[in-house]
């Protein structure tokens, strides 16, 4: 699995490459330009009920022990969960902006990676500096990642380099989950915490690159792939999938013992009951898709998707929304 220097590119994806590229150029955003930090509509209120978990789209908000809390309880923990996920994705960010770099650090001169994937460090960079706004402004001390998946970060971002298709596919893995949560919130209409808002609105734009790229990235590298190589990553895809959907969604144990959850309520929200695993299995309608497309679904792969809990209908196009989420309005 590991990558060639001088894989060949055909001309539709060095085209795409050059279109994001001119993208990342001339649609862009800065965290301290286009958000306006000190604008009285972005105060935050540390009593706004705005921050009260979604009970569609947030699986913990879902569950009726969430529901039967107090409103002051219910705004404690939607607060601290929602800087919480925003310092997971931060740390995320990290690990892609170490393993991308490893990657095109190898390619060949006269690359249309190596550009493209600058831009889009420099725009995760910026996202971190976003984000760390975010949860200083909140002004809960969140501790972000799982301490297990903290120490293992600096190794996983070496994925880039030497195994550049499972790398991706981590990429996608981290982003799908982050990029679906955001817009289920916005589609559904929850009435949201306007900076945070505002956080999502841009992470949303730009991220639409990012996983366009990916995309692309692996439709033109997995082909080239040895047999053993495909039997490998189609079993890594799901794998990859549910690990880290966990580790970015679920929340560290200091959530629970912070507020005193039980662990029965943390176990149906993450991921146990039937409401919270047509959440998480929506994350990856378009994961789905795409493994499918590119010939990464086979009978063991597919006991794979299954056995993670991660099974489903594939997407029938990028960003189509989810029915279920749409029918419970």
């Amino acid at each position: 699995m590991a990558r060639s220097t001088s894989i060949t590119m055909d001309q539709s994806y060095r085209e795409l490459l050059a279109t994001l590229s001119d993208g990342s150029v001339h649609r862009r955003f800065d965290p301290y330009l286009d958000i306006d930090w000190d604008a009285p509509e972005y105060a935050i209120d540390p009593d706004d009920p705005r921050w009260v978990l979604s009970s569609i789209s947030d699986p913990l908000g879902a569950t009726s022990w969430y529901q039967e809390q107090s409103l002051g309880r219910r705004i404690a923990m939607g607060k601290w969960r929602q800087a919480n996920v925003t310092k997971v994705g931060s740390a995320f960010e990290s690990i892609l902006i170490r393993g991308m770099m490893d990657y095109i650090m190898a390619l060949p001169n006269q690359s249309p990676e190596f550009r493209y994937c600058l831009h889009e460090m420099t725009e995760e960079c910026n996202h971190i500096q976003m984000f760390q706004e975010f949860v200083n402004r909140v002004g809960v001390d969140v501790p972000g990642m799982r301490p297990l998946f903290r120490r293992m970060s600096p190794y996983v971002g070496l994925l880039g380099a030497r195994f550049p298709v499972i790398f991706f596919i981590g990429i996608l893995a981290g982003e799908e989950p982050i990029d679906h949560f955001q817009k289920d919130l916005i589609r559904e209409g929850k009435d949201t915490v306007p900076v945070m808002l505002r956080t999502m609105e841009i992470h949303i734009a730009e991220e639409a690159r990012h996983i366009s790229f990916a995309h692309d990235f692996l439709r033109t590298h997995v082909p080239r792939l040895s047999p053993f190589g495909r039997a490998m990553t189609s079993v890594a895809f799901p794998g990859a999938m549910r690990w880290l959907s966990g580790e970015i969604m679920a929340p560290p144990k200091e959530f629970a013992e912070k507020f005193d959850i039980p662990d029965s309520v943390i176990r149906e929200a993450f991921w146990d009951s039937p409401t919270s695993r047509r959440i998480l299995g929506n994350y990856f309608g378009e994961m789905r898709a795409l493994a499918d497309e590119l010939g990464l679904m086979n009978p063991v792969s597919r006991r794979a998707w299954k056995k993670f809990g991660i099974a489903g209908d594939r997407a029938r196009y990028r960003g189509e929304p989810r029915r279920w989420t749409r029918s419970r309005r």
